[in-house]
């Protein structure tokens, strides 16, 4: 439907979107109702229903996209411009600081797991996610190789893979048990182990699939 909305219609989607998230972030997902996203939004039930024709679930699954975006625009500038050590640590201070703030409340967890983690819209937010965060760590990784900073033969595309990795087990932990200190653990020891790969340091993080012996 947002490919057929005008501009004002479009408008009206996003607010309740929005709306939506807001009542979620401050209600939970488990209280929340249509009607309680219509009172904060100030919709009535047949415009609710017409921009969402399937219902609550639906809606929820536009919040949980909306969430998903808002995990990277919460990284930015420092996601799109990691082309110097001083913005892959003002990077790594943002990624702290996100999921402190968050803390152990996790909107898009909670949305993904209400509509099923194995459902196909489910699987796609998180997939497009993890797609577009760690094509933004790679390009991070590819400039910083072409500059000569971390290991001319580094796999750009594994190492963000992995980054990402432990950037994810570190939140997961931090879910668990409150405790930011894995996620801090992933992110310092990554930078780190690259930066020695550079022309001043050893070989760093060399995750290139190794040949295969004969």
């Amino acid at each position: 439907m947002t490919g057929t909305l005008t501009p004002k219609g479009a408008a009206t989607r996003q607010r309740i979107v929005e709306g939506a998230a807001a009542e979620i972030r401050e209600r939970g997902i488990a209280v929340t109702t249509l009607d309680d996203v219509r009172a904060r939004t100030g919709t009535s039930k047949s415009q609710l229903f017409h921009y969402f024709p399937e219902g609550k679930e639906e809606l929820l699954l536009a919040v949980a996209r909306y969430e998903a975006d808002r995990v990277l625009s919460d990284q930015q500038p420092f996601l799109g411009d990691l082309t110097s050590w001083p913005a892959w640590y003002a990077w790594r201070d943002a990624v702290v600081a996100r999921y402190l703030d968050q803390g152990q409340h996790c909107p898009l967890n909670l949305l993904v797991s209400q509509l099923g983690r194995s459902t196909p819209g489910a699987q796609a937010v998180v997939q497009a996610l993890m797609r577009q965060w760690q094509s933004e760590i790679e390009r991070g990784l590819r400039h910083m190789r072409d500059a000569g900073e971390v290991d001319p033969e580094l796999d750009t595309d594994r190492a963000a893979a992995a980054l990402l990795a432990g950037i994810q087990g570190g939140v997961v932990i931090m879910l668990s048990t409150g405790r930011i200190t894995h996620l801090e653990a992933a992110l310092d020891l990554t930078i780190e182990n690259l930066r020695r790969g550079g022309p001043t340091g050893g070989r760093g993080l060399r995750v290139s699939r190794p040949e295969t012996l004969a």
